[in-house]
């Protein structure tokens, strides 16, 4: 038997390992609002599943309480909570805001966690940390429409929020590595069409993409996580990280597609509402083949295109994780 961390490095280099890479992620609502709850959550779901990696799925509002961020929890069934108070009022707000200190208020809070999670799963099982690229947090921060309105209307007024967003993020990134981590897993959610243009997106998301991503270079585990429809793959390519993680069940690019576009890791392969909530394990079990065999079974996780819900029924992933054996 091999550990996790070596099946995954084997799949990484293009080399066949003893079976295919399975992750799932999903949110622990309630259990995310402490460091001690949202590890023990992360842990048990670890010990149930045993997969091929732990991807730490915090609260969105986790890098932006320390703001002055609120949020509250009303059952949403992908386990995310809502914002009941914006940072961001008026366009001058972006420029009142400070970088921040990793290892105080509720960034470090997540480095417990981290602590917590890495120390109990060590090495041979990798951790990888949730970082919100700055255009995302800059949305959770103003909301979802106005910041669209503010980028096209105020762009330096934004511009200066995604500065100091940027440097307080590659500062945790920089404590987080500390922590034992093996990567950090990436997400974009304004790589879609029907938000930005490319050009837009290229000096709002990619500019300062590609300075935190620099802070994570030394950890072998990075994955990008692409989210949404419509989504801009071809702009995305070439970051600097491993792994690429997209909607592929229900969004251009296909595996296949994906395939002869990137020459990276691919992770997908399930539709997580579709077949992992409403489906059964039988239909579980036949989409995972099918991904594998799309993907030859090389340079592929098999995984979900972004959490899964928290009414995924266990049996189903259950049947997730032994698909691959």
């Amino acid at each position: 038997m091999i550990t996790h961390k070596e099946r995954l490095e084997k799949c990484l280099a293009g080399q066949e390992p003893d079976r295919t890479p399975v992750a799932l992620w999903r949110h622990f609502p309630v259990d995310d609002q402490t460091p001690e709850d949202l590890a023990a959550a992360i842990l048990n779901f670890q010990r149930t599943y045993d997969f091929d990696l732990v991807k730490v799925t915090p609260a969105s509002s986790f890098c932006l309480k320390d703001w002055g961020s609120q949020d509250r929890w009303t059952g949403e069934t992908e386990g995310t909570r809502i914002y009941t108070k914006r940072v961001i009022q008026d366009p001058d707000d972006w420029q009142k805001l400070s970088i921040l200190d990793p290892y105080s208020g509720y960034l470090q809070k997540e480095l417990e966690a981290l602590q917590m999670i890495t120390r109990e799963l060590g090495s041979s099982t990798p951790t990888i940390q949730t970082i919100f690229s700055p255009l995302s947090q800059a949305k959770n921060l103003v909301g979802a429409n106005e910041l669209i309105i503010h980028l096209r209307r105020y762009p330096d007024a934004v511009h200066s929020g995604l500065k100091i967003i940027t440097q307080t993020t590659r500062r945790f990134i920089e404590a987080a590595n500390q922590t034992g981590i093996a990567g950090i897993f990436y997400a974009v959610q304004h790589a879609q069409y029907q938000l930005l243009t490319e050009t837009e997106f290229a000096e709002f998301g990619r500019y300062y993409d590609l300075q935190v991503l620099e802070m994570a270079q030394g950890m072998w585990l990075n994955m990008l996580h692409l989210h949404g429809n419509q989504v801009m793959f071809n702009a995305i390519t070439d970051y600097p990280v491993q792994i690429i993680n997209w909607h592929d069940q229900d969004t251009y690019p296909s595996l296949e597609q994906a395939k002869e576009l990137y020459n990276g890791v691919l992770c997908g392969g399930l539709q997580r509402e579709t077949t992992m909530v409403l489906g059964t394990p039988d239909e579980v079990v036949g989409e995972a083949r099918q991904a594998i065999r799309a993907t030859h079974g090389k340079k592929f996780i098999l995984g979900t295109g972004c959490v899964i819900p928290i009414t995924t029924p266990h049996g189903n992933i259950l049947a997730a994780r032994q698909s691959v054996l």
